[in-house]
Order: C-alpha cells, then structure tokens, then sequence
C-alpha cells in the first residue's frame, strides 16, 4: 500500500478533538508524528459540570495544540485553520433522540459549522489538502433489506401506530417482513432523525466545495464506535455507557421495543485505524467509506452482556417502548473499507466489551441522568410506550 501514500500531510486540525473518537484520534497521529491541533468547546454534555477535568481532555493536554473554542464561531475557526494541512471534521451535536427537539442547536452545530468551516476554506488563504469528515450510518435511516424474493428496499421510517401494537420489524405493503442485509455505500439516503439529515447535509456541503475548490475529501460513515474512554455522563448517547451506568447504580434496564434491534458496534481502536488510512492513503480520496464491523448485534444481547461483566443482577425489563427517529436494523457493508483500506476490523465485541467493562469499573460511580433525559424525550412527545 506504500504507493497509494497521500500528499505529505504533517500539520493535522480535529475539530471535536477532545470528544472520545477525537481524542484517541489525536493521541494516534500525535505517536506517529504528526502535529495535531484540536479545536473543541469542552461541551458539558460530554464532559460534565467540570469539562477542564474530564478524562478525554487531560488525555490530550501538553500533546496537541489545544484551542478552546467553538466551530460556529469565524475567528475560532480561522485560527484553528492556518497551518493546516488537513482537517479531520469530528465537531458535531450527536445522539438521535436529542435532535428530535433540539432542531436549531443541531442545525446550528452541525449545519452551520459546517458551512463556516467550508466559507473560511473558500475564502481565506490556507494550505488545507484533505478534508476527512466523521459522518454517520444515520444518513442511511432504515438502511437496507430484502424480500423473500431477494429483491431490495429501502423502507421508510416504521408508522407509529404500527409500533403501537408491538409490530416493530420493517414490513412490505404486502405486509410481508423484510430481511435487514448489510447496507452499502450507494444504498439510498433519507434519514429518519433530524441528527441524520445534518450529517446528510454535512456530506452534500463537503462533498460540492472540496470538489470546487481542489482540496480531496473522505466522507466516513461511522457505524456505534464504543470503547475504553468514552463518555460516561453524556444520557443522550452510547448505549453501552447508558447501561453501564444503570447497572452499576442497581437501577432497572428500560429495553426499548422488544430488545431485538441491532446495532454494529465497531470498536475505537479499529475507528481510529480505519480513520487515519482514510486521512494517509491517496487512494481513499474523495470516496465516502462506512466505518463499522459489518456484524448486527442486538440490544437486548448488549443488555445482557454488561449485566454478566459486571456480575449484577438488575432488572433488564423489555418495555415495548419506543422513540421516534429510532431505526430497526443497519449494520455495515465493508467491501468499500477493504479495498480503499486495505483494513477490516480486528478487535471482537467480546474483547471489546472485556476491555470497556474492566475500565468502566476502575471509574468514579456517576448518574447519567439518563431516565430525566427519557421524561424529557417524553414530554416533548418523542417517546411513545
């Protein structure tokens, strides 16, 4: 693969560098000799009430060039900017539920930034070459599947009223139910939350100005990433940290739906590899790639795996709620991952899991607030039982 080498690329800028895959990013390129800036608002929601002290951020302290400031803001941004060779574009609002409501902040962030970033690229003299951007399987919605007779759909989001009476696998109008398949990169794009359509927005604005302007972009689609060091506080997003945290304060385990969604779960030192190959191979510009493991693990499977880690028997209670925005089913293809790539992701869940658990317990015991995040997601009617 040494030919396929990017253009010399030393002076490297994360936007959300001190989030959890930022984070580790930046600590990787850091060992292979980059220069690494990290541009990042320290968001309580990730970092909790004393953001200076959080783990992901003292992680990064003295290695990187560190800029507290905010991707919605010019001079931040333009600072952030100069001297860069490449930008790897993590900054966002996540969490599906969340953006349900909170519709300008999302946009804002998300949308917005974006646009910023990109207005400064067009605008203001800079040395940037590539432009890696953290997108989202979310822009696929439903994703993938097949009929008994092999044929392929792409459904939309699943009817309320249906879920209503437990009904929650996607179903044709012959009211047949529909395989989940893994879902390529040229499967059809319509999200079914308001966090998927930003990301969705996010690739279409990278995507015309890189190719206007000269500057090589890959577009990630990054499927569940978890692992040792992600965010323990945040009750809007990673499951595995939402259960954790229940478990571990012997509260009851709410599984949504019949517990028998998946999710592809990827590892974050898999993420981080496939990451920088994205970032060094010449190969890999301007494509977009999906990021996961291409294996569909379901929740209630997730439930039962943290439970047994940490040998506590708490209530895992298959509630038949349901949250709207939420998709059924979507793991990856990889065959675009292994051919730009030349990777497929090493690490397993269960050592995963193993490792995550084990670090988890070695952590200050916190309430993530997740079951006031769930009134919350209740009260504003995107919560339904």
């Amino acid at each position: 693969m040494g030919s396929n080498k990017s253009m010399s690329l030393k002076n490297i800028l994360i936007t959300g560098g001190a989030g959890f895959i930022g984070s580790n990013l930046a600590l990787k390129l850091v060992s292979r000799g980059y220069s690494v800036t990290v541009l990042d608002n320290l968001s309580e929601q990730i970092h909790g009430a004393n953001p200076e002290k959080s783990s992901l951020y003292q992680s990064i302290l003295g290695k990187v060039i560190f800029i507290k400031g905010d991707i919605t803001q010019r001079k931040d941004v333009e600072q952030a900017i100069e001297g860069q060779d490449a930008i790897i574009h993590l900054a966002a609002e996540t969490g599906t539920g969340q953006s349900m409501y909170s519709i300008e902040k999302y946009n804002h962030v998300n949308v917005s930034g974006t646009a910023l970033l990109l207005d400064i690229l067009v605008n203001q003299k800079n040395s940037v070459k590539k432009v890696v951007l953290a997108s989202s399987r979310a822009v696929y919605g439903e994703g993938k599947y097949v009929n008994s007779q092999s044929k392929s759909f792409y459904p939309k989001s699943r009817s309320v009223e249906l879920m209503q009476t437990g009904n929650f696998e996607m179903i044709n109008i012959s009211g047949e139910i529909l395989k989940p398949c893994a879902t390529d990169e040229n499967s059809k794009l319509h999200p079914t939350s308001f966090y998927g359509l930003t990301k969705l927005q996010q690739e279409q604005m990278v995507k015309m100005v890189c190719e206007s302007i000269g500057i090589n972009f890959v577009i990630l689609r990054y499927q569940n990433v978890f692992g040792v060091g992600q965010s323990l506080v945040n009750p809007y997003t990673g499951i595995l940290s939402i259960f954790s945290n229940l478990i571990l304060n012997g509260k009851a385990l709410n599984i949504f739906e019949d517990g028998l969604m998946t999710r592809d779960f990827i590892n974050i030192e898999d993420t981080v590899e496939l990451t920088i190959r994205s970032l060094e191979l010449a190969i890999a510009n301007n494509e977009t790639i999906n990021i996961g493991t291409g294996i569909a693990t379901n929740v209630l499977k997730v439930a039962n795996v943290l439970a047994n880690a940490y040998e506590k028997n708490v209530p895992v209670e298959v509630s038949g709620d349901f949250r709207i925005g939420d998709i059924r089913h979507n793991f990856a293809d990889l065959d675009q991952a292994k051919r730009l790539l030349d990777f497929q992701p090493k690490v397993s869940f269960e050592k995963g899991i193993r490792d995550f658990t084990n670090w988890v317990l070695q952590q200050p015991r916190i309430d993530s607030h997740f079951n006031q995040s769930l009134q919350e997601i209740k009260d504003k009617g995107f919560l339904k039982s």
